[in-house]
């Protein structure tokens, strides 16, 4: 593991030269590309350093227990030793989760789809519901909040909608809301107090840059027609909403939010490409299933994967079994304690099967 870390220190420090060449400053590609592949480092470079002091400083301080000491400077030495061996282990951990593969979307920016799945005005509420859970947890982030597009129901959820959320590392939080999220409360409109369950489906794609996905304008029809509201009347009489069909896989995607027909087509081309790239994603890694299976948030959509349940302020997540008694919380955007839990079990599966 050490000559791991010294060659990737190696390289770090390599690129911080070519960074500074101007042969590569003037070259935006290479500049982008080794900017890049610095910031990646950057995390395990830092922790490897102080790796490195504190294991220094360990050696040092018990050369020095080898010297005729004093008590009192006996025992300043000691428990300086002490609290050192405590580091080291815990450094070493860090490093070891810090060397397993990671996914090339990680650092990316997030787009979200949610969806009212079963049970009608219900199960669009609860949309809603996810919908500034997301929100609320982006905000908390730092991170910025783009709605895409939306088509929201007369009771005040939403059929669909679906946003972007900026952010560095915003797909490494994001990722594992792949599924079918359950809810279980009694509606408003229930008077009987019978507790009702439904669904929403939420998809979060990794935003591509065009150099990803390599996307033709030939294979691409455009649409475009007059934005309707509720209930299908026209919002407006301009030609303003867009409809994208990729040929070659059938993807549709469709923009009605904006007025001007030039940013309702930026919005659906960003959509459109995440959904190739993700359709291309998985069917490479098709022939990986199995682990795909075993691996956390990256299952089939359809899979029921939480329920958030009102009567008992209870929310589950079923991949990792866990439960808590925050709902209320959840819901305000606290999710760190749900998904760093999600984190820690990938993490866990990637470092047992790499000791297999």
């Amino acid at each position: 593991m050490l000559e791991k870390l010294q060659s990737l220190e190696d390289r770090y420090d390599k690129l911080n030269e070519l960074l500074s060449d101007p042969e590569v400053i003037n070259d935006t590609k290479k500049l982008r590309e080794y900017s890049k592949e610095q910031s990646d480092l950057a995390d395990i470079i830092e922790v490897y350093r102080e790796y490195k002091d504190v294991t220094t400083q360990l050696d040092e301080a018990k050369k020095m227990l080898e010297d005729k000491l004093d008590q009192e400077m006996h025992e300043m030495v000691k428990m300086e030793i002490d609290e050192l061996e405590e580091q080291v282990p815990e450094l070493e951990d860090k490093l070891r989760i810090l060397l397993l593969p990671k996914d090339p979307n990680d650092d990316k920016s997030v787009i979200m789809e949610i969806r009212g799945a079963a049970g009608g005005d219900e199960a669009a509420l609860f949309a809603g519901d996810l919908y500034r859970m997301y929100a609320r947890f982006a905000e908390a982030q730092g991170w910025k909040l783009d709605v895409m597009e939306t088509s929201q129901t007369g009771v005040g959820g939403y059929k669909e909608v679906i946003f972007m959320i900026n952010g560095k590392g915003a797909y490494s939080k994001l990722k594992y809301e792949n599924g079918a999220h359950r809810v279980q409360r009694v509606p408003d409109t229930e008077s009987g107090g019978r507790i009702h369950t439904s669904t929403a489906t939420v998809v979060a794609l990794p935003e591509t840059e065009e150099v990803e996905v390599d996307i033709h304008d030939k294979d691409i029809r455009v649409d475009t027609f007059t934005s309707s509201g509720p209930g299908g009347q026209s919002v407006n009489t301009t030609m303003s909403a867009v409809r994208l069909t990729h040929e070659p896989t059938g993807i549709v995607v469709s923009m009605q939010d904006e007025k001007s027909q030039i940013k309702n087509k930026e919005k659906a081309m960003k959509i459109l490409r995440a959904r190739i790239y993700d359709k291309f994603q998985r069917e490479a890694q098709a022939e990986y299933d199995e682990n795909r299976k075993s691996a956390v948030g990256s299952g089939d959509r359809s899979e029921r994967i939480r329920t958030y349940n009102f009567p008992q302020n209870r929310v589950t997540d079923h991949r990792i079994g866990l439960t808590i008694q925050k709902l209320d919380q959840v819901l305000e955007g606290k999710l760190d304690e749900v998904i760093d839990a999600l984190i820690m079990e990938e993490q866990t599966n990637k470092m047992d099967q790499i000791g297999e």
